[in-house]
């Protein structure tokens, strides 16, 4: 996992979601591909190559699926800025805190 974007990118993501602890391993830590993978829980079954990259790439579609959702964060206006912003739309009887959320929208739209 990139951990600066919380992106999956290796199988690795997938297994340590599967279960919890310990469960799995590599034969060799630098070379972490399946034909390196080692079960350490007997309870648990080795899961196929097929079913970890057809897994990895749903989580892979999932993240980037929520792309316009980061990008939002980013854009809108600090939670101080945005309060000052309702404060004087209150006492004003403007817009501007909707008008300024809304134009994050309309720049990051949702798919």
């Amino acid at each position: 996992m990139d951990w600066t974007t919380g992106n999956v990118n290796h199988i690795e993501d997938v297994l340590a979601r599967l279960h919890t602890g310990q469960w799995f391993g590599w034969s060799d830590s630098k070379n972490k591909v399946y034909d390196n993978l080692i079960i350490h829980d007997d309870s648990k079954e080795k899961p196929t190559q097929e079913f970890l990259e057809s897994e990895l790439q749903r989580m892979q579609d999932e993240f980037d699926a929520q792309d316009y959702a980061r990008d939002r964060v980013e854009a809108y206006p600090s939670i101080r800025d945005q309060m000052d912003m309702q404060y004087h739309d209150a006492v004003d009887g403007t817009t501007t805190w909707q008008d300024a959320v809304q134009a994050v929208k309309d720049a990051n739209p949702k798919p």
